[in-house]
């Protein structure tokens, strides 16, 4: 089969990379946008509700838009998983369904959850701990559930467990919740909720299924389901392949065009260092669509990067 080229190839299918499609695609430039899983994290989102222009949207439905949206302006979209991409341009892309080449690459691979790393950890893992609340709170009718972290997403999992759970805690190593305001302000007046300030989780117990946790205070809290919301990694392996510079805390490090240390590699969205690291749907966006222009940029003056 001859190998199909591109413009741009997209790494990732979540909002920095859809949204770096959509302005490729308005530049004329031929996109490919390829992606294990279409979608990224926000498609866990219950609601999202800072988006502007939706009150009141799932994350779900929000990335279907962004997919029907690029794919109207002519972008293909691909599930498949990249195996290996050469060093230098014009990039081949080899994934597992086909080969193919580009100009210029956009890596926006996103983030993946945090591991407790406790014991019982592993044990219970679908058994009780849950990393993904949209799709487990159901489950949590008339139970006694715990949601570990203290970030906007911990503070959304024990919002929505509080629609079904008879009791929440939130246990959080600091002394108070870091989310936006408005959700602890909501939880805060939730009879439901209790929290655990200054608190670590360090061991998960139970038989066939969850009972319990310990804490680091010693206490054993009894709980039926325990929703773990301790932050996201960056998905850089990829990156670190093609000798992409990466910073002390594993973030891909990006100019103010996007642009990596790797002539014609660019990088947009939770795995970069941009946007003071303010991780967000928006923020995401911003970053695909600069690095959208820069390359359109690039290859208009015909430059090859070094």
């Amino acid at each position: 089969m001859a190998c199909k080229k591109y413009d741009v190839i997209i790494i990732g299918a979540g909002a920095a990379g859809l949204a770096a499609a959509i302005y490729c695609a308005r530049y004329k430039l031929k996109t490919l946008v390829v992606s294990k899983e279409l979608g990224g994290v926000i498609i866990d989102a219950h609601k999202v509700e800072n988006y502007p222009g939706f009150k009141e949207i799932p994350g779900i439905e929000l990335m279907d838009k962004f997919q029907e949206h690029a794919k109207s302006f002519g972008v293909e979209v691909r599930q498949d998983e990249i195996i290996e991409i050469s060093k230098k341009e014009p990039f081949k892309v080899k994934t597992k369904k086909e080969s193919c080449e580009a100009k210029a690459l956009i890596l926006a691979m996103g983030s993946e959850r945090k591991r407790l790393d406790v014991h019982g950890e592993k044990e219970f893992r679908g058994r009780g701990i849950s990393y993904c609340y949209t799709c487990d709170a159901p489950f949590s009718k008339d139970k006694t559930v715990a949601v570990l972290g203290g970030s906007d997403s911990a503070a959304r999992a024990a919002q929505l467990c509080a629609e079904y759970a008879k009791k929440i805690y939130i246990i959080y190593r600091g002394d108070k919740m870091r989310a936006e305001p408005y959700l602890v302000e909501q939880l805060e007046k939730n009879p439901k909720v209790k929290f655990i300030y200054n608190t670590n989780v360090v061991e998960v117990k139970g038989d066939k299924l969850i009972k319990s946790v310990v804490l680091n205070s010693k206490k054993e809290l009894k709980i039926e389901l325990l929703f773990v919301e301790i932050g996201q990694v960056p998905n850089t392996a990829l990156a670190k392949k093609l000798g992409v510079k990466l910073d002390e805390q594993g973030y891909i490090i990006v100019d103010e065009s996007q642009k990596t240390n790797i002539g014609c590699i660019y990088a947009a969205g939770d795995i970069t260092n941009a946007s003071n690291k303010f991780r967000q749907l928006t923020t995401a966006i911003s970053e695909g669509s600069i690095a959208a222009e820069s390359i359109y940029k690039l290859i208009k003056k015909g430059v090859h990067e070094t």
